[in-house]
């Protein structure tokens, strides 16, 4: 198991809250995702180069770092997607693997 393997199984085992408002107009884009074995999403590669595991993405979603995505709760925890721009080339399960 990876490190973003390990974040992503850490990140599934916690429960969090919703209430983030959130401005991501003229931040880095995410451009790239890397996904386990059971095709979620582990980590994210931003515009910038940088690579970012699940819940680190996350947390710079919920901060107002990263661009056209939101966050939500289900499963009883915070989910990240791309916002819904009825796009479908920018939709996280559409970007390349990294």
């Amino acid at each position: 198991m990876d490190q973003f393997e390990a974040a992503y199984d850490s990140y599934k085992s916690k429960q969090t809250n919703i209430d983030q408002p959130v401005d991501t107009s003229g931040k880095e884009e995410i451009i790239a995702v890397r996904r386990n074995e059971e095709d979620n999403i582990i980590a994210v590669k931003t515009s910038a180069g940088r690579e970012l595991d699940y819940p680190t993405a996350l947390s710079e979603a919920k901060a107002g770092k990263l661009a056209h995505v939101d966050v939500f709760h289900k499963y009883g925890r915070d989910i990240l997607r791309s916002e819904p721009d009825g796009i479908k080339d920018n939709n996280l399960s559409e970007l390349p693997d990294f």
